[in-house]
């Protein structure tokens, strides 16, 4: 499970701290906010300690119409010792006893001018990116024609050469050598290149280069969504590879399945244009076409037509 601390949300929203700030090295590993309403009211059955809890202009409201006891009750079991922070929208005024609390058990209390539903929708996000799983696979990700292509294969098998040739055909590269991969909670993989490595291409003999210096900004990107995976391999007589393009062969990537070709190399191949052939392919697919299937088609009625003949 990753995780991440209220000092990164702070930092990232530039929410300013009212309390607590011996706290902002406690951690969250939720992406669910909570927005404590009934635990404000008295109702005390459930509550999601480990979450963020987000105060607005209802609860903030609500917590001035509660007698200073009342008010120092609710806020000390909403302090929970797994509870991360607390989150102030609109820059709203927070009462004494809620900062006297904070400041005793260490839990941070910000104040952010985000409207209560946009701190929502931006704090979800963040989290969502910062807490998803990664991993990280040696390969090569490229943008081809908007698909997120994914090369992977032996070392020096020829896939940074033919993102070379990817580039100076008109598409994008993600990252090379290294694909930091993050899976969202809706099970798309997202790839990215580590800092260090950002924008750079390592071809043999000529060393590494930097392809949004040498081709320019449009060259380059710094993520995509990842939708196919093209693995190269060295070119066996005996093996038996696919030629019609029915079988869709699928590569598990964490818990995502994604679509997989396999390609032969040997010398003469345009291992480019292959590959940017196959990303065509891929949208013609999801668009709605399979040129296997229209051909299967076409060559059965064929054959049947031929029956009817004989």
């Amino acid at each position: 499970m990753r995780k991440t601390k209220v000092s990164n949300v702070v930092e990232h929203f530039q929410m300013k701290v009212l309390s607590g700030e011996d706290g902002l090295g406690r951690e969250i590993s939720v992406t669910d906010l909570s927005r404590p309403g009934l635990q404000l009211a008295g109702y005390f059955s459930h509550y999601p300690a480990e979450r963020i809890q987000l105060f607005g202009l209802t609860e903030m409201e609500f917590l001035e119409t509660l007698s200073s006891e009342e008010r120092i009750e609710r806020m000390k079991f909403l302090m929970d010792d797994q509870t991360p922070c607390f989150c102030v929208a609109r820059n709203l005024p927070v009462c004494q006893e809620v900062l006297d609390i904070s400041n005793e058990r260490n839990i941070p209390v910000l104040q952010s001018p985000l409207a209560t539903t946009s701190l929502v929708s931006k704090m979800t996000n963040f989290l969502e990116n910062r807490l998803a799983p990664t991993t990280t696979i040696h390969g090569v990700l490229t943008d081809i024609y908007g698909v997120g292509v994914l090369i992977m294969g032996s070392s020096g098998i020829g896939k940074s050469e033919a993102a070379l040739e990817l580039v100076k055909r008109g598409h994008r590269l993600v990252a090379d050598d290294a694909v930091e991969i993050r899976q969202t909670q809706a099970g798309q993989l997202v790839g990215s290149a580590p800092d260090l490595i950002q924008h750079l291409l390592e071809i043999r003999g000529v060393g590494i280069i930097n392809i949004m210096t040498m081709f320019g900004a449009g060259a380059v990107r710094n993520m995509k969504n990842i939708a196919m995976v093209v693995r190269l391999e060295l070119w066996e007589q005996q093996k038996q590879y696919e030629r019609l393009g029915l079988d869709e062969e699928k590569i598990k990537i964490m818990d995502s399945e994604i679509p997989l070709i396999t390609v032969p190399v040997r010398p003469g191949r345009n291992l480019a244009v292959i590959i940017e052939v196959a990303a065509m392919n891929f949208r013609l697919k999801r668009m709605g076409y399979n040129a296997a299937v229209h051909f299967t088609k076409k060559l059965t009625e064929a054959i049947e037509d031929s029956d009817l003949d004989l």
